[in-house]
């Protein structure tokens, strides 16, 4: 068997021609640098005018004043022995020298050698063949790995620092590798190279174009594209599911859907999504809705559709979320359906807040929920991931100050905040494509979702830092909600745990480790993928897996040493769990059957866009 050649080889019919470098047209290139210019100006003016209006004001000194802070610790580390210095900084002197060595080797008509840094297995970076033909984006691509991975070791092999400054220091360390790639700038990406000189420009013109536009759409701020936004509307092709609204309170719309069986289960469902996004990830369409599955499986489904906040819901808080939300819905949904025992769900933050809500109804003497499921969700937050970054004293009295001016945390700053946990992913590839390419992202709903974003409370979002992940309150029995100590061992009804395996917001081993203060039955199960896919996964996909295995008890890891795994979606899973809760079925309920119909599913809440 002959060996398979290397795609890092460079044979010499296939070195590539400088003249794909070589602008043709030097008259047009002016022209489209002077409109480029010309579109610059206007996002500059997109990004001025709201400031000298008064209407946005910039608090970038203090997340720029703590990842200062942090590197200042990481340095003081390496710095404050001149041994450890000299040898940090040979290091870094021998892995330029290896690449110095390979770009001779280059010069000189060699193959490129077998050890010569490569991308990580997955790195869409460097895709591109001239990364690995062209000796000068070979040599920028080796050196750029070789520093950042410097970088990465610095944060690792420092000790002494405690814990969450070694968090903040790799995750600052990453979004600064990842912002200066050479696959983000024009001269040092030879694919953007390319397109730029054979369009002599206009691509760069049409991405200040867009660059102002959505600066404009961020009112000050830049509001990134991830999707084409003009593909998608809600109610015609997202959130789809037919229904009705029939309940409205000033935090909350309740959504009744109409049933798809002719019997149902006698225990209605009632949905507590998430605020931070909108509910419709849960029924972005007919074929990924979690939704209508659930209407098909014959649960009478009800859905918290959240109001997107302004400057009159500065003050509400998590109880005013538990009355005029969740508590709200049970209303409506015995109301609806005459009945007094339900089954509810809760993902994410609206999982959190469905575990503290069950804690303070326990007390109060409210027990219409009868079992719980919840979705990524973190009751104990010792293992929160990435998010805890943005979390301590000093940061979160800085959010506090910004959400005060106005009432609300602007939508854009949470959404660039879970971009930052995925900026390879979420926020760069965007940049290149939209800015330098000047290309339209593609139409992809689960993208559109995820820029569809959401303003946060003054008084909720506050809470939530503190008592959640910078005081972890929940968990250990302080949180205070309605004038009480709540605490997670008075919720004795079953609960169905879902973890996802490569959460990076609510981590598997976190949610694992909250399953241990319930006060009753907790099972726990772990999907594969991520936080949205590993949860949308309709069984028809036959995607992922799931796995299941005994109680949640001891260490995570044993758990998932020991555990089955199952093929594709979780959701036929949980439904039999469902059924083992209570398995009667009663004829279909309509919506407005019993209360008045206020409009049609999806409502109006979802649509108020910021």
């Amino acid at each position: 068997m002959g060996k398979a050649s290397d795609p890092h080889k460079t044979p010499d019919a296939e070195i590539p021609s400088v003249d794909q470098y070589v602008v043709k047209d030097p008259e047009s290139f002016a022209l489209n640098v002077a409109r480029m210019v010309e579109q610059a100006g206007k996002a500059a003016s997109a990004w001025a005018q709201p400031r000298e209006r008064g209407e946005v004001r910039d608090h970038v000194a203090e997340p720029a004043a703590d990842m200062v802070k942090t590197f200042s610790k990481l340095t003081e580390y390496w710095l404050s022995d001149p041994q450890r210095a000299l040898e940090a900084q040979t290091r870094l002197f021998a892995g330029y020298m290896g690449v110095w060595a390979n770009a001779v080797q280059r010069a000189s008509g060699n193959d490129q050698p077998d050890d010569a840094v490569q991308p990580e297995r997955g790195d869409k970076r460097f895709l591109d063949p001239e990364w690995g033909r062209n000796a000068f984006f070979d040599f920028l691509k080796q050196t750029y790995l070789v520093t950042s991975r410097w970088a990465a070791d610095l944060v690792e092999h420092a000790e002494g620092l405690d814990e969450h400054t070694r968090h903040k220091a790799g995750f600052y360390v990453k979004q600064v590798s990842n912002a200066i790639s050479p696959s983000n700038f024009i001269l040092t990406n030879p694919e953007l190279f390319r397109e730029t000189v054979a369009s002599n420009g206009e691509n760069l013109v049409r991405g200040m174009k867009m660059l102002a536009e959505d600066i404009a759409a961020g009112k000050g701020d830049l509001k990134l594209r991830q999707a084409d936004s003009a593909t998608f509307e809600i109610g015609r092709n997202l959130a789809v599911t037919p229904g009705k609204v029939v309940g409205r309170s000033d935090v909350a719309e309740i959504i009744q859907y109409t049933p798809a069986t002719e019997t149902v289960l006698k225990r209605p469902l009632l949905i507590c999504p998430p605020w931070i996004n909108k509910f419709y990830i849960l029924d972005l369409n007919p074929q990924k809705s979690f939704i209508r599955w659930a209407i098909e499986q014959g649960h009478t489904v009800f859905v918290i559709s959240w109001i997107n906040p302004d400057e009159r819901h500065g003050a509400k808080d998590w109880e005013a979320y538990i009355r005029e939300g969740l508590q709200y819905g049970l209303d409506i949904v015995e109301t609806a359906t005459g009945e007094h025992e339900v089954n509810a769900i809760g993902y994410c933050v609206g999982g959190t807040l469905l575990a503290a809500a069950l804690a303070l109804l326990a007390q109060e003497g409210d027990h219409r929920i009868r079992s719980a499921t919840l979705f990524t969700t973190q009751v104990d937050f010792t293992y929160a991931g990435d998010l805890k970054v943005f979390v301590d004293e000093d940061q979160v009295a800085a959010v506090e100050r910004s959400m005060n001016e106005k009432g609300y945390l602007d939508g854009t700053k949470m959404a660039t905040a879970f971009n930052m946990l995925r900026s390879g992913d979420l926020i760069w590839p965007y940049v290149v494509n939209n800015y330098m390419r000047g290309k339209d992202p593609l139409p992809f709903d689960l993208l559109y979702w995820n820029a569809d974003s959401t303003r946060m409370a003054a008084a909720n979002h506050s809470f939530y830092l503190r008592n959640c992940y910078l005081e972890n309150n929940l968990s250990q029995g302080r949180m205070e909600l309605g004038g009480r100590t709540v605490s997670l061992a008075d919720v004795t009804i079953p609960i169905y745990n879902l973890s996802t395996r490569e959460d990076h917001i609510a981590p598997a081993r976190s949610v694992f480790l909250g399953s241990r203060f319930f006060g009753g039955d907790v099972e726990f199960v772990m999907a594969g993928s991520g936080h949205i896919a590993g949860v949308v996964n309709p069984p028809a996909a036959g995607k992922y897996q799931h796995f299941t295995g005994g109680k949640p008890v001891g260490e995570f890891q044993d758990w998932v040493a020991k555990a089955q795994e199952n093929p594709g979606s979780w959701w036929p899973h949980w439904q039999n769990w469902i059924e083992r809760q209570d398995n009667r079925r009663v004829a279909a309920r309509m919506p407005g059957d019993n209360l008045t119909v206020l409009g049609d599913a999806p409502g109006s809440y979802v649509k108020v866009r910021v």
